[in-house]
């Protein structure tokens, strides 16, 4: 059922990234060599992934995006793609100081697995402080990705993190607020992360990434999902303040539990091997397709469904955004693979 709301459309900040995507034939040990097979360039970063997988769906929402580009071809490349895609870049400035931020995507070609070489560049210096949320007429703030925003990470001395502060600003002027975090190897999370909970209403994250903010330990030794370990992690989040909505997203598929306590899981797609180019940018896909329904008021379970769906829909390309289509060829997947076997549900 939709919900009134006199705002509409989704405003999303945060790293504005070109991927470089180089698909290898083996990933080296150090000083040996690995051969290209393969090269393509996409977009990178949560707002510009999440905000051209929105348009990719066919979202009937307006789209914004914020943040800082270099004053350079990759910059101009980011505002142009933007544009062609129907997304307001008043708050998307090129600035002057730092070069587009870009990373280097090594691709593993039989496995899809990937490492990531990362410059920050202009992202590194965003703060968010041109935004005036109570002009803006969004219903969503999205922001990505925590630890991954150097001025935005740096600590505030009322609100724990200058991330956290722009959240509040941006739920007292009446946006909803959603965030995500870079999976990184490290012992950040606690002190960058944490502050934020308090002014997040939908907090997205991947199974890694929760475990690493709440200290669980979400995978079993074998490499097996800990459902009951997902369960606490999820619990964990919502206690240390998110306002309605945990929503943890994994290989297998994804689980979401609401502030009233209520549990939802829906398993990934059974997808053939073959179908698979790429993982990168599945996370943002599934995040895309979640925010939709949550903007039109759609039940939950259909919101994860959505999620799987265009997650497995960006898997079919080696870039983040190429393999989304429109909502309806991104929910025909499931009709045509099938969901994988049903998680593990404890009581």
């Amino acid at each position: 059922m939709k919900k009134k709301n006199s705002r509409s459309g989704l405003l999303a900040g945060g790293n504005w990234i070109i991927d470089q995507v180089k698909l290898i034939d083996v990933y080296p040990q150090r000083e040996q060599l690995a051969n290209i097979r393969g090269q393509s360039q996409g977009t990178g970063g949560s707002p510009y992934n999440v905000l051209v997988g929105l348009a990719r769906l066919g979202a009937s929402f307006p789209l914004h995006g914020a943040g800082f580009v270099g004053k350079d071809e990759l910059g101009r490349q980011i505002l142009e793609d933007c544009s062609e895609n129907k997304i307001d870049t008043r708050h998307l400035r090129a600035n002057p100081s730092a070069p587009t931020s870009y990373t280097d995507v090594m691709t593993e070609k039989d496995n899809g697995r990937r490492t990531f070489f990362h410059h920050r560049g202009a992202n590194a210096l965003w703060e968010g402080d041109d935004l005036n949320f109570k002009r803006i007429k969004a219903q969503i703030f999205h922001l990505g990705y925590l630890l991954l925003l150097d001025s935005l990470d740096q600590p505030d001395a009322k609100f724990g993190t200058k991330a956290a502060r722009l959240l509040a600003a941006a739920q007292d002027a009446g946006l909803k607020t959603s965030v995500d975090v870079v999976s990184e190897d490290s012992d950040r999370f606690a002190k960058i992360v944490n502050p934020a909970l308090k002014y997040v209403d939908y907090c997205i994250l991947n199974e890694i990434e929760a475990g690493k903010t709440t200290g669980f330990k979400i995978r079993r030794s074998d490499g097996e999902l800990d459902t009951v370990a997902l369960r606490h992690a999820a619990g964990s989040l919502l206690q240390q303040g998110v306002r309605e909505l945990v929503v943890i997203h994994f290989p297998e598929g994804g689980f979401a539990r609401t502030r009233r306590g209520d549990d939802v899981w829906q398993s990934s797609l059974n997808l053939p091997p073959k179908f698979i180019a790429g993982t990168a940018g599945a996370g943002d896909a599934f995040c895309a397709g979640v925010l939709m329904g949550l903007h039109e008021g759609w039940e939950l379970s259909r919101c994860l469904l959505t999620g799987v769906c265009v997650a497995a829909a960006s898997l079919s390309d080696p870039t983040c955004t190429g393999g989304v289509k429109t909502l309806s060829a991104c929910l025909s997947l499931a009709k045509k693979f099938g969901v994988r076997k049903s998680l593990d549900r404890p009581h």
